[in-house]
């Protein structure tokens, strides 16, 4: 049988009440787990960074498990998109504080877990402060920044580190911990992609119910590790393809010159994540990006009253063309844009547009590159239209 992270002498502490035999009874009576392995439960504390697709259903079935202390990191609030997927929010839950609306969602589920919110985003600054007193950390997020910064701690503090993804279809899971035997997150991933390059959920999209599947699997292996049960996903890396509803698994090795992990670290302390991403020089970019000639969904709307002669351009996929448009807006998608400028009259005066500004501003610059003279870019994009001029135009 696999070893319990959790000291034993901290199980003679633990007792349970009448209630809590009956609500874990059908743990109990397996014997993997028994009354000693859900004392082990119980005596256990975890650290979920992040409350949103993958921290939702970690959150809940650890909750209802009977993890004794639940640690949640969370400086996001709750916006209508999320309720797709982040099953700890409801449609009442807008607008407030995630920690909030997952801390009453918890309760609901098992009011006898300690839960302790930390209304922050997990960096450099505070990740030491905040993951110290738990035995596992849970990475839940999104970001790369984040992800290096809980591995590293996950390394420097000798705890494990259930790390989760997903995009689109497709998911996967794995267990970092070098204390154990296995490798960290940078023997996999020495460097971060450059910005950009990996586009998030918001930019991609995910099947709603797939973060339901990994989150499920990265609960499923921190209670392995805390019970010390079963065959744990340390050196396996678990990937989920939800379109042919296959999983495959990836054999991770130890890098013997991994800059975290390894028996001569050259990263000994944590870093500026924001700055080993590249976030600050891909923000520089987008603001040299920015500086493109620009109007307002105002001004863009005065065009259309004044009966100026224009041409609008939505450089968005069909997809999203389908979702919601500006009336009048031709779609050219910028990936097409160089193959089909033909279609458009350097003499005409154009204005571009996409979802936020930004895809609309590399079209506008690849036409100047052209020798197009007459250009606008529609600052905000159709959301700014959604905003200012047009609400019944949906967000998506």
């Amino acid at each position: 049988m696999a070893q319990s992270i959790i000291d034993p002498s901290r199980l003679d502490r633990i007792e349970f009440s009448n209630d809590e035999i009956a609500r874990y009874s059908r743990h109990l009576i397996m014997p993997e787990v028994t009354l000693e392995g859900q004392k082990r439960i119980k005596a256990a504390s975890i650290l979920c960074i992040g409350t949103g697709g993958l921290g939702s259903p970690i959150a809940l079935y650890l909750a209802a498990a009977g993890i004794g202390r639940l640690g949640l990191v969370d400086g996001d609030t709750v916006d209508f998109s999320n309720l797709q997927r982040q099953i700890l929010h409801g449609t009442k839950d807008v607008g407030r504080k995630k920690l909030n609306s997952a801390r009453d969602s918890i309760r609901e589920v098992n009011p006898n877990v300690q839960v302790d919110l930390y209304d922050t985003f997990f960096t450099a600054a505070n990740a030491r402060q905040i993951a110290e007193p738990y035995d596992v950390i849970i990475d839940g997020t999104d970001n790369f920044p984040t992800r290096y910064c809980s591995n590293d701690i996950s390394v420097f503090l000798k705890k494990p580190n259930v790390y989760g993804s997903i995009f689109r279809f497709d998911g996967q899971c794995t267990v970092f911990a070098p204390h154990l035997g296995g490798p960290c997150y940078r023997c996999m991933f020495p460097e971060p992609p450059p910005p950009g390059m990996v586009p998030s959920c918001a930019e991609g999209g995910v099947l709603g119910v797939l973060p339901g599947v990994i989150g499920v699997l990265q609960a499923i292996e921190a209670i392995k590790l805390i019970v010390g049960i079963g065959e744990s996903l340390i050196g396996r890396l678990l990937h989920f393809d939800a379109l042919k509803l296959k999983f495959r698994e990836f054999k991770l090795r130890r890098d013997p010159k991994c800059p975290v992990c390894s028996e001569h670290p050259t990263i000994t302390e944590l870093i500026d994540y924001e700055q080993f991403c590249g976030i600050p020089e891909a923000q520089a970019a987008e603001a040299q990006e920015s500086l493109v000639p620009t109007i307002t969904a105002l001004q863009l709307k005065g065009k259309f009253d004044q009966g100026e002669r224009f041409v609008l351009v939505d450089v968005r996929e069909p997809y999203e063309y389908d979702i919601c448009r500006i009336p009048g807006a031709r779609l050219i998608p910028l990936g097409e844009l160089p193959s089909r400028m033909s279609e458009l009259d350097s003499a005409d005066e154009i204005v571009l547009q996409c979802k936020s500004g930004m895809r609309s501003a590399r079209a506008l610059k690849l036409l100047q590159e052209a020798g197009f003279a007459k250009l606008w870019n529609v600052e905000g994009g159709i959301l700014a239209w959604s905003d200012t001029v047009d609400s019944t135009v949906p967000k998506y």
